[in-house]
């Protein structure tokens, strides 16, 4: 379950699987619409020498997949030894155009001269039930069409001496008993169909006679648009000049972006460089250039569960930018700022989770307790954006994009925090806590809240609105004053979470969970430092390497991904960072190293780092990658880089 490549340019998304072959392709949104079918087959290459024929996703293929240290761009090193065969392929989505591209050598490593025939095969859908997409193949321009309604794909490929595909197949998938056109492919041969409807694929293929230890090139592209002609033209660029110049254009692109935080990162060790510009490069990957950072875009979770990782939760998008935000990524802050003030609701709140398109997300949240109505909301998810614009202000000084956000984002999310209290406990209304699982007044989420207040009567006073800020900072006072009720002294450690119920009495869960540890130091909610250290130690003896494979889970007893079960729960990287974090606050840098070690150990072969790990094992678990995790890593980093 992972891609260890993602390639991306803010419209277009292509994943790569462990096998280097496309898994997930999302345009027009980072995130949505997801045009493979990712549920079953991935795009298939094959390879035909000498009437013996090879799918590169058998097993008797060695693969390696990583991406290069300064570019989203990929190197995928296929080898066959019972055909003598290497593939080798340098792919990149093009930062200026809707363009996936590959750039294959194909070697030959026998001592004989040979004709090797290359089937490149994809299979998109369009449509959502996958039964109303046309393939078909054009004859004047030589490409094939996938297309339904304002989606158009376009196939093509050249070699390197300017010839093109030499054979091509179009046909179903998965429909009327069929597996697919890809089988057409595994005499050598394929049939020309030149049209077809309803699920379809497609395989084009590329020949040549090789010398004895030769090799031969080949380019091979599909381009997305929303009209034919548009995709065309950029058909034509690459069947007159090939792809070589995208893919070194697009990795000047990134390595300028990459350049821009050069100053902010002299501090950080030589050894780390490579880590924080692949993790930045991770999160770019993941950010749409309309202001939606999506969490993940590794659809694998979806043949397990029911729904994917490609939204917007506005809260990891948050911590997603505290990274950004520390090393001058100005312009990607500005525009999910932006984001999250067009999809606040008009009544000062954050939903669940969003669509890249600004769409409301799938839930899982009921809007009824019992038998009341209850938002269906996670509260922090709110406050953290705030709390983030602090964040932005203290490190670019842009003013006036605050107090351009004002009206349409801090002022309604303030006032809604502000109102969303509880008489009796005099802390925040119940609402879903950080992990989307319990319904309560948690720790973290109140005190998330209470920051976010704060920062929110700074703005009021920086602004003169007066009246704003008395009644901000009122409620932050309130809120802090009652922050005992989190701290539990029989386990020295603070509790979850408590929960009003409708007799007024309060319930407790006293369940030891990082996040509400995290919160009381990193938003300065807790006044007594030594609840801190306290909580700390009671995390150390409880959490930390509870498993054999190390790391911190995010609280005792989690079964999510069904952990092992005489083990307290799968490692988070998330939580184990924010224990090295705090160690960095504590002058205990030697710990914190070990645990950005332990980290980095735990990394995929082209250093992507997942959700969890496996609690023997150590293997990534839940999506790969999370791009949280590699915000979190960056920021540890920077934190430890500044000692």
């Amino acid at each position: 379950m992972a891609r260890p490549v993602i390639l991306s340019n803010g419209s277009m998304v292509v994943g790569l699987d462990e096998q280097g072959l496309v898994h997930d392709f999302y345009y027009p949104y980072v995130g949505l619409e997801n045009l493979t079918t990712a549920r079953s087959a991935h795009h298939k290459i094959g390879v035909w020498v000498n009437g013996k024929f090879s799918w590169v996703c058998s097993n008797t293929w060695r693969i390696s997949v990583d991406f290069e240290s300064n570019a989203l761009i990929s190197k995928v090193v296929m080898r066959n030894e019972s055909l003598n065969i290497e593939l080798v392929c340098t792919d990149t989505v093009v930062s200026n155009k809707n363009a996936f591209v590959r750039s294959i050598e194909v070697k030959n490593h026998s001592t004989e001269q040979r004709e090797i025939r290359v089937f490149m095969h994809q299979v998109f859908q369009i449509s959502r039930a996958g039964r109303a997409d046309t393939a078909l193949y054009e004859p004047e321009d030589v490409y094939i069409l996938d297309y339904k309604g304002a989606v158009t794909l376009l196939i093509g490929g050249r070699h390197y001496d300017g010839r093109l595909f030499d054979q091509f197949a179009v046909g179903n998938y998965g429909v009327e008993g069929k597996e697919g056109t890809f089988k057409d492919a595994e005499d050598g041969e394929l049939s020309g169909s030149a049209v077809e409807h309803a699920g379809v694929d497609s395989v084009i293929r590329f020949t040549q006679v090789v010398t004895p230890h030769g090799s031969f090139l080949f380019d091979y592209w599909v381009v997305a648009s929303d009209s034919r002609q548009d995709a065309a033209l950029i058909h034509l660029e690459y069947v007159q000049n090939g792809v070589s110049e995208d893919i070194n254009k697009t990795r000047r692109h990134f390595n300028t972006w990459l350049n821009r935080s050069q100053l902010q990162r002299k501090n950080i060790a030589q050894e780390l460089q490579a880590s924080v510009t692949k993790s930045l490069l991770v999160i770019k990957a993941h950010i749409d250039k309309r202001g939606g950072i999506i969490a993940s875009c590794d659809s694998s979770i979806y043949n397990y569960g029911r729904d994917y990782y490609s939204y917007v939760w506005p809260r990891d998008g948050a911590f997603v930018l505290w990274p950004l935000i520390r090393l001058d990524y100005t312009v990607e802050a500005k525009r999910f700022f932006t984001f999250c003030a067009d999809i606040l609701h008009k009544d000062g709140y954050l939903m669940h989770k969003y669509q890249p398109d600004k769409a409301i997300g799938s839930t899982w949240h009921p809007l009824l307790h019992g038998l009341k109505k209850e938002l269906a909301i996670q509260e922090d998810e709110t406050a953290v954006v705030l709390f983030m614009l602090g964040e932005y202000l203290d490190y670019t000084k842009d003013e006036e994009f605050i107090e351009q956000m004002y009206d349409t984002f801090i002022k309604p999310a303030a006032d809604f925090m502000a109102t969303f209290i509880d008489e009796q406990t005099h802390l925040p209304h119940a609402s879903y806590d950080l992990w989307e699982e319990k319904f309560a007044t948690h720790a973290y989420t109140t005190a998330v809240t209470y920051k976010a207040l704060v920062v929110a009567s700074s703005f009021a006073d920086r602004f003169g609105f007066e009246e704003d800020y008395t009644n901000w900072k009122y409620s932050a006072e309130r809120l802090q004053a009652n922050n005992y009720i989190f701290f539990n002294d029989e386990r020295n450690s603070y509790i979850k979470s408590v929960l009003l119920q409708e007799n007024n009495e309060i319930t407790y869960d006293n369940t030891l969970d990082v996040s509400s540890w995290y919160g009381m130091f990193t938003f300065e909610y807790e006044t007594n430092k030594q609840r801190i250290v306290n909580g700390a130690k009671t995390i150390e003896q409880e959490l930390l390497n509870s498993a054999p494979s190390g790391g911190v889970p995010r609280y005792e007893n989690d079964n999510y991904f069904a952990s092992v079960p005489k083990y307290k729960g799968n490692s988070w990287y998330v939580t184990t960072l924010w224990l090295a974090q705090y160690y960095v606050r504590s002058n205990k840098t030697e710990q914190a190293s070990e645990l950005i070690a332990w980290c980095l150990q735990h990394t995929s072969p082209s250093g992507m780092l997942s959700e969890q790990a496996h609690t023997e094992t150590g293997a990534s678990t839940g999506v790969s990658p999370l791009v949280w995790s590699h915000a979190e890593l960056i920021n540890t980093i920077l934190d430890i880089s500044d000692v």
